[in-house]
């Protein structure tokens, strides 16, 4: 089969896809802050919006604006379930943003027409499965029409891949990491409502989390990084972080699945992955970026400064983990996602005054050596510990935007410092550059905590 012309002339920067959902009109929103103008140029000059209806679209776009006047953004109509709309929409895009989730319903055929397209394509997927099946099927093809897909641009998992790596860089030579707990505290002056996207996937994620052993251990084995020292014990299912006052139990995300990819393609690319046009300078900056970024065992845990905080979350998991093995029982959840989250989740997310209130702060713990020697030595424990953290705004509504648009501005502005085409991680693609950086300058903060011998 011939393979699809490279998408060389394409309409519009960027389009965003599924624009009229609730977290698509907040991204939508973030977007129309870098849309260029003579006073602030920007590498996003042209945007258009794409959705099934182009009345609900019209309709996001008179809500992102607000209080100003919309301004003249084309309206685009497009449907996942119709492979010639989305070919026709990727070929007008030099960028595409999918915000159609579940991913693992409707993820697949935009990511397809992007390859095909040759178009870039990011996405705020937090779905293991739906990412890992993308690598798979599609990274040849990708790689072949320079087609870049990216996915996890949103909180999952910008702030525990950048805040890993941040993380690691605090631990200068000799000493070395040997792992790393990170600790998600969510906190609101409201009640703290989830995102409704995320609980759908968690119910979709229960109900094929035996496909997705199945995919896994049908798929040859990657080389696995190599990491100083032994693999911490397990600990209690509830703990109590004393050090930041938090009580806190294993959170069952996409973050450290993303995380070990990551470490995955660093292991095969030790100096990380060379831009398709990369200028001298950043070549530099890559190959100095990555030998400081020693991989780890990573986990993450979900944070509560009452125990009795963490009742929700136990509660949802509980029915999700029961309910969701069950076609009947996935009905009931999705339908009433209130009554089986303890209000956690409702299907008309959250009001405008809850998202304001809400922040985040992640903790990131490392336990490694002092000296890289003493983890040679058999049964020597670690015997240093460093605390960084990751904080910024409410996760899903706000931090999700920023950290999505600030990746597609590095796609549209550094494209040729970026490889020609595959299927990665934004860890991966993203690391060296300075999303960093510009995260800082729009609210997310990265810090230095403390170090101490243990």
């Amino acid at each position: 089969m011939a393979t699809e012309a490279p998408n060389c002339d394409p309409t519009y920067d960027l389009i965003i896809l599924g624009a009229s959902g609730f977290t698509g009109q907040y991204v939508l929103r973030e977007a129309l802050k870098f849309l260029s103008t003579p006073s602030s140029p920007s590498p996003l000059r042209s945007l258009a919006i794409a959705g099934r209806n182009p009345s609900k679209l019209k309709s996001s776009l008179h809500w992102a604006a607000a209080p100003s006047q919309p301004p003249s953004i084309p309206i685009l109509q497009a449907d996942t379930s119709s492979p010639d709309s989305l070919l026709a929409l990727a070929r007008q895009a030099r960028l595409l943003i999918s915000c159609v989730g579940p991913y693992r319903l409707h993820g697949r055929p935009v990511a397809s027409a992007c390859c095909e397209a040759g178009t870039d394509y990011l996405d705020i997927s937090g779905e293991p499965e739906f990412i890992e099946r993308t690598e798979v099927e599609f990274h040849e093809k990708a790689a072949d029409t320079g087609a870049l897909i990216v996915s996890a641009c949103g909180f999952d998992s910008i702030p525990a891949e950048f805040g890993m790596m941040f993380h690691c860089r605090k631990w200068d030579p000799p000493s070395v990491v040997n792992n790393i707990e990170a600790y998600l505290s969510l906190e609101s002056d409201k009640k703290i409502v989830g995102n409704i996207g995320t609980y759908e996937s968690a119910v979709l994620g229960v109900a094929n989390a035996g496909k997705l052993q199945e995919f896994r251990k049908s798929r040859p084995r990657r080389p696995r990084p190599k990491i100083v020292g032994p693999p911490p014990p397990k600990g209690p299912l509830i703990e109590h972080k004393k050090d930041f006052g938090l009580w806190a139990i294993k959170l069952p995300s996409a973050d450290a699945t993303v995380v070990r990819r990551t470490l995955i393609t660093l292991t095969e690319h030790p100096h990380g992955l060379a831009g398709v046009d990369e200028s001298p300078e950043f070549a530099e900056t890559r190959k100095a970026f990555w030998p400081s970024i020693k991989p780890a065992y990573f986990g993450v845990k979900l944070g509560s400064k009452s125990i009795f905080g963490l009742f929700g979350a136990i509660i949802t998991g509980f029915f999700i983990g029961v309910f969701g093995k069950f076609a009947f029982g996935r009905s009931l959840l999705l339908k009433f996602p209130s009554l089986f989250s303890a209000g956690w989740f409702r299907k008309k997310g959250p009001t405008e005054e809850e998202v304001r209130s809400a922040t985040f702060n992640m903790w990131f713990v490392g336990h490694g050596y002092s000296d890289e020697k003493l983890a040679l030595q058999p049964g020597k424990k670690p015997d240093k510990e460093i605390i960084t953290r990751v904080s910024g705004p409410e996760i899903g509504y706000v931090t999700t935007p920023i950290t999505l648009i600030q990746c597609a501005l590095i796609v549209l502005g550094q494209r040729g410092n970026l490889p020609k085409g595959g299927v990665y991680t934004t860890g991966a693609v993203f690391g060296p550059t300075d999303l960093q950086k510009r995260l800082e300058e729009n609210g997310i903060a990265f810090d230095f905590i403390s170090t101490r011998n243990v």
